[in-house]
């Protein structure tokens, strides 16, 4: 005899939506936590504000996860981005969307978010224990042995929902991939996805709290030779990505940031890369060259800088400037040639090189975890030990910024609870 029908281990976003809803079914079900409260990285997620969702229908978060996509099919079927919102909404979170396509409580408080969750839990029956860490998980005569700190219980169906390994605090450290380990189960390499990145350049830690609304960014291998942040580029990218930007004090942040920063993580020398950054992308390399040559004939009498500040901040056109060799006070009628081509290089291919990264301490999602390929997408059930479910973030499933990775996290948490 087993004391639950199921237990889940993990009170995240994915955990609570199996454990609720295979209790909803009629199962006797446990949710184990290791914290004091549940859904701790759900409260801190976007800035407290809990981004849910991106307003996009099922094949637009398929298409976001890339190769890793086409695994979420069945997942997004049982719980797509609308119902997700119908879920919030009939739990009186109303919720909003913002130009961005990014969706987010009306209230702008995670912890609404979460509130609906644990109302929903707890109307489904199922028995939520927090700070009770689990220390191992066996498998014996086809039921699940599942010892914490307090005690042992057994389960005929077992779920693991324990996140990866991105902000750590949050008691995400990366405890259910030693277990599906144990299980069999292949688990690739956890690295830190979405995580701002460090350089060691002076004047970019000068700019510390500029936002650039709109940069074109892309990764590249640094060739032989290559020293200058105005230096030719060539070669195709690892990554690219367009969007907001911001200087820190440690490098880089910002959406577009964030989300080429796994192209990073994911390469075996990281320090051998750079950021190519386009600070005009709205404008082509012949386009931004005909300005220059028209201001300087129109406005001759105008200092550079003043035509250079209409589209970008001071303070950063005034780095530029200097890593251009030009003084801040030329005059528009004494671009020459050669100037025209370092601003060129400057504010069109600017050349970050990357030291490295924050890591998991402040990645927002992990890249790696449990192989797509032993886990059943139909159901989340493993596909090594019958019974056992695996749902979201522990997988080796990450996408980019925006909501996607909170969709996949419920929708495959939900699809697991329906097979609990």
């Amino acid at each position: 005899m087993h004391d639950w029908d199921a237990i889940v281990v993990g009170a995240g976003a994915a955990g609570l939506l199996a454990a609720a809803r295979a209790a909803e079914r009629g199962r006797k079900t446990l949710l184990l936590e290791k914290n004091r409260r549940p859904g701790v990285k759900i409260l801190m997620s976007g800035g407290t504000r809990c981004n849910l969702t991106q307003a996009t229908d099922e094949r637009g978060i398929v298409k976001a996860f890339g190769k890793q996509g086409k695994f979420l099919h069945s997942a997004l079927a049982a719980l797509s981005p609308a119902h997700l919102v119908a879920l919030m909404e009939a739990e009186g979170v109303l919720t909003k969307t913002e130009p961005t396509g990014k969706i987010f409580p009306v209230s702008d408080k995670a912890a609404d978010v979460l509130a609906a969750l644990l109302r929903r839990l707890e109307r489904s029956g199922c028995v939520l224990s927090t700070a009770e860490s689990v220390s191992s998980v066996e498998r014996h005569d086809g039921q699940f042995r599942i010892s914490t700190e307090h005690r042992t219980v057994t389960a005929n169906s077992l779920a693991i929902t324990t996140g990866g390994c991105s902000y750590p605090g949050c008691g995400t450290t990366g405890d259910g991939y030693h277990w599906a380990a144990t299980f069999g189960h292949t688990v690739i390499p956890a690295r830190p996805a979405l995580v701002p990145l460090e350089t060691n350049l002076a004047w970019v830690h000068d700019l510390k709290g500029v936002t650039v609304a709109d940069v074109g960014i892309a990764v590249k291998q640094r060739a032989a030779g290559e020293s200058s942040p105005a230096s030719a580029q060539s070669g195709q990218p690892l990554a690219s990505k367009r969007g907001s930007f911001l200087f820190t004090h440690f490098g880089l942040s910002g959406p577009a940031v964030l989300d080429v920063s796994r192209a990073i993580t994911g390469h075996p020398q990281p320090a051998t890369l750079d950021l190519i950054c386009d600070f005009l992308p709205g404008q082509t390399d012949a386009t931004f060259d005909q300005k220059l040559r028209h201001d300087a004939a129109a406005a001759g009498k105008k200092p550079a800088l003043a035509i250079l500040c209409d589209e970008l901040p001071r303070r950063l056109v005034d780095a530029l400037l200097d890593l251009a060799e030009i003084p801040r006070d030329l005059r528009c009628a004494e671009l020459g040639n050669a100037a025209r081509t370092r601003l060129m290089r400057v504010f069109k291919h600017c050349r970050i090189p990357v030291t490295g990264t924050l890591g998991f301490k402040k990645a927002e999602v992990t890249a790696g975890g449990i192989s797509l390929a032993e886990v059943d997408s139909r159901s989340m059930q493993s596909r090594t030990v019958p019974n056992l479910y695996l749902a979201g973030e522990v997988l080796d499933l990450d996408g980019p910024i925006g909501g996607y990775n909170f969709q996949a996290a419920f929708s495959t948490g939900w699809l697991a609870g329906e097979s609990l």
